[in-house]
C-alpha cells in the first residue's frame, strides 16, 4: 500500500508495481516447489535451482541490491514500499539480493570496509554469487546488552586469534554463505563501548566449526538455518578487523538503523497477506449456517487485523521518514517503537488468520504457521522488545 502521508519517487512507484507483479507471478507460484526441493535429507541444505533462477530473472530485470541507497538511489521510505512487497514471502527478499543478513553486511563493507574488504568479500555479495551471515549472539551470556560479549579476539603478530562460541548465525548453514562478520573482545580492559571489534572471518578458515543447526518452534529453515559456531584458535589477518579494533559497538549501531525498517516492512507485508487469506476462508468457508465472516467474532477480528497492520505501516513510514530527514540517530526512538510494535503486530495478525483458518492454519498446507515462527522469532532478533521499550522510557524519563 503507498500511502499520501509518506510519498514516494517516481522510480519507486515503477519498481513497486514490477516487485508486485514479479512477486505475484513468479515467487509465491515457486514456493511449493522449492519447498518440496527442500524436503528429502539429501537435498535438505541444497539451494532449489528455482530459486536461483528468480535471482537471475530479478537481476535481468533490474529488481536488484535496492537496499542499498548509494546504489539504487531510493530513499528509505521508497524502500521501505518495496521491502513490504518482497515480506510477502519468507523468499522473496532473497530474489532481490535485499535478505538479511546480507543486507546488513553489505550495508557494513559498503560504509566501512577497506578497498580490499569490498573487492575480496562487497562485490561477489553485490553480484549474489556468495551469501554471508552476522556472528553476534553468544550461549553464554545475555547478548541483549552486546557489552556482554565475550568471543576473545587477541592479536598475535599480523594476526588476530579468535576463541570462543557463537549461536543464532542466521545463514551461516547455508552451503553459499562464504564468510563472517563476527563481534567480539579485542580489548578487555578498553572503555566498556571500545572493547569489541568486527572482524571478516572466511567460514574456511581453520578452527571454524559448524556444529549444528538450531530450530525455532521445530522450523530449521534449511538451507538458510540459524548455525551455532565454536571458533578455536580461528587466525585471520589483523586487515580483516573492519575499521579497526573498538569500533565493533559503533559499526553495530550504525548497522541496525535501516535494517529494523526492513524487517518491520517485511513483517508488515507477511501480515497483509495472511490476513488477505483469512479474508478469503472467511468469505469462502460456512459454518452453522453462514459463513464464517458473517459471524461476529470473524468480522472483530479482520477488524482488528486491519487497524493493527495500518498502524504499524504509518509508525514505520514514519521512522523511515525520520531517518531520511536526520540519520538513525534522529529516528532512535521511533526506531525502537517500531522494533516493538511490527513483530507483536504481525504475531497477533497471524494467529488471528490461523483460527479463523482452524486447523488448516497449523498445517503445512498454509504458510501461516512458519509466518508466525518468523514473526515470533523477530520479537529477539536485533534486540529483544524488552530493549527496545526501555530505550524509549529512557527517553521519554529525559525530557
Amino acid at each position: 500500500m503507498l500511502s499520501e502521508l509518506f510519498p514516494v519517487s517516481p522510480r519507486a512507484r515503477e519498481l513497486h508495481a514490477q516487485i508486485s507483479r514479479f512477486m505475484q507471478e513468479r515467487v509465491l507460484p515457486a514456493e511449493a516447489e522449492i519447498h518440496h526441493f527442500n524436503q528429502p535429507p539429501d537435498q535438505r541444505w541444497q539451494i532449489a535451482p528455482l530459486q536461483e533462477a528468480l535471482k537471475n530473472q530479478a537481476k535481468s530485470a533490474g529488481l536488484w541490491n535496492l537496499f542499498l541507497p548509494e546504489i539504487s538511489g531510493l530513499s528509505n521510505v521508497d524502500y521501505a514500499v518495496l521491502a513490504e512487497l518482497m515480506g510477502q514471502s519468507l523468499l522473496g527478499s532473497e530474489c532481490f539480493n535485499c535478505s538479511a543478513p546480507d543486507t546488513g553486511n553489505m550495508e557494513v563493507l559498503y560504509r566501512f570496509g577497506s578497498d580490499t574488504h569490498k573487492t575480496q568479500w562487497l562485490q561477489p555479495l553485490l553480484e549474489g554469487h556468495i551469501r554471508s551471515a552476522f556472528a553476534m549472539t553468544e550461549p553464554d551470556v545475555a547478548s541483549s546488552d552486546a557489552t556482554n560479549i565475550r568471543l576473545s579476539m587477541q592479536a598475535d603478530g599480523d594476526s588476530v586469534v579468535l576463541n570462543g562460541r557463537k549461536w543464532w548465525a542466521s545463514g551461516a548453514m547455508d552451503p553459499r554463505c562464504k564468510v563472517l562478520i563476527v563481534m567480539g573482545k579485542t580489548d578487555p580492559d578498553a572503555a566498556l563501548h571500545q572493547q569489541q571489534s568486527m572482524v571478516i572471518v572466511p567460514m574456511d578458515t581453520p578452527g571454524l566449526q559448524v556444529i549444528r543447526p538450531l530450530h525455532v518452534f521445530g522450523f530449521d529453515d534449511a538451507p538458510h538455518g540459524h548455525a551455532e559456531l565454536h571458533f578455536e584458535n580461528v587466525r585471520v589477518p589483523k586487515d580483516h578487523i573492519i575499521l579497526g579494533p573498538g569500533r565493533g559497538f559503533e559499526i553495530a549501531q550504525a548497522r541496525l538503523g535501516p535494517g529494523r525498517i526492513h524487517h518491520c516492512m517485511r513483517l508488515i507485508g507477511l501480515a497483509e497477506r495472511a490476513q488477505a487469506s483469512a479474508v478469503s476462508r472467511s468469505r469462502e468457508r460456512r459454518v452453522f449456517g453462514k459463513s464464517i465472516g458473517e459471524h461476529g467474532m470473524a468480522q472483530c477480528a479482520l477488524a482488528q487485523n486491519r487497524v493493527e497492520i495500518d498502524q504499524a505501516r504509518l509508525l514505520t513510514l514514519n521512522a523511515a521518514a525520520m531517518i531520511d530527514r536526520g540519520g538513525a540517530k534522529h529516528a532512535r526512538k521511533e526506531i525502537a517503537m517500531i522494533k516493538v510494535v511490527a513483530p507483536n503486530m504481525a504475531c497477533r495478525v497471524i494467529d488471528r488468520a490461523m483460527q479463523i483458518h482452524g486447523a488448516l492454519g497449523l498445517s503445512q498446507d498454509r504458510f501461516l504457521a512458519h509466518a508466525y515462527t518468523a514473526a515470533r522469532s523477530l520479537r529477539l532478533a536485533d534486540g529483544p522488545d524488552e530493549v527496545h521499550l526501555s530505550s524509549i522510557a529512557k527517553q521519554e524519563l529525559s525530557h
